[in-house]
């Protein structure tokens, strides 16, 4: 059961940070994770009065207020542009419609969630957090930072050129996934995202350089480079085993989804 305290609508993000330096205290987000878990919290913050929920777009950034919903970015039609319907597809199968109204997009990203499809596809972006103290960070590095008591403001997306493929495999439409996969072109620099392994979305580093001037290749060398890289991913990418796969699935997973989103990443097959 969660039990609070106290609750402050707070002022302003250092009113915010203030309050949650205490370990006690807890930033509120869309309680959908929160309030499913037993916890006491001596302050609750709430985030809503800053006008946080919103998807501004500029000239070469989209800024993404902590406070958006899931639901705001899968509707969002400039975002869907931009990345070819990718983020539609990441967010569609999370739990529901009514889940989707209330789950905010900081929340998915601060909680650096194993199961997150959000994560995962904000790290297959030029994607940057803004955080009040530490300032912005790419979200590459902030995956591997120690939680803190910082506060998330917003997501920044650089529209730096880019295509992108998303997939992701469940047991059922509804439930967490057993695996995604999100491959990106960003610029000329392919970058390819594994997560649920069930651990942190991860960035599959290609250190034989498979990919290497991928736009440039003909099909046929596009469709080997694919093949290498694919291999490479399953030999290379940490997997386990928990309740919806086991570690050998995963591994197996791993190679087929990575070799679907390069192949439609390169116009292999359609």
């Amino acid at each position: 059961m969660l039990k609070i305290k106290s609750y402050v609508k707070v002022n302003s993000i250092a009113e915010a940070y203030e309050l949650n330096q205490k370990k006690s205290a807890c930033v509120l987000g869309g309680m959908i994770w929160l309030k499913m878990g037993n916890r006491n919290v001596s302050t609750a913050i709430d985030l809503s009065g800053l006008g946080l929920d919103t998807v501004q777009e500029l000239e070469d950034e989209y800024v993404i207020g902590c406070m958006t919903t899931l639901r705001d970015l899968e509707m969002d039609k400039s975002l869907n542009t931009f990345t070819q319907g990718a983020i539609r597809e990441s967010l569609r199968h999370i739990v529901g419609v009514q889940f989707r109204n209330c789950a905010t997009v900081g929340g998915s990203i601060f909680g650096r969630y194993g199961f997150s499809d959000v994560l995962s596809m904000f790290l297959a972006m030029d994607t940057w957090v803004d955080l009040y103290q530490a300032g912005r960070i790419p979200l590459a590095e902030f995956v591997k930072m120690k939680k803190d008591r910082d506060i998330l403001q917003s997501v920044i997306v650089k529209k730096t050129p880019l295509k992108t493929v998303y997939l992701s495999q469940r047991n059922t439409e509804t439930d967490f996934p057993v695996l995604t996969c999100a491959a990106s072109l960003i610029g000329e620099q392919p970058r390819t995202i594994i997560g649920a392994r069930p651990g942190c979305a991860m960035v599959v580093e290609d250190r034989e350089d498979l990919l290497y001037g991928f736009t440039e290749m003909s099909k046929k060398e596009k469709a080997e480079a694919v093949r290498k890289f694919s291999e490479y991913a399953a030999a290379n990418v940490p997997v386990g085993s928990n309740m919806r796969g086991s570690k050998e699935y995963r591994r197996l997973l791993t190679e087929v989804l990575t070799r679907r989103a390069w192949e439609a990443l390169g116009g292999i097959k359609e």
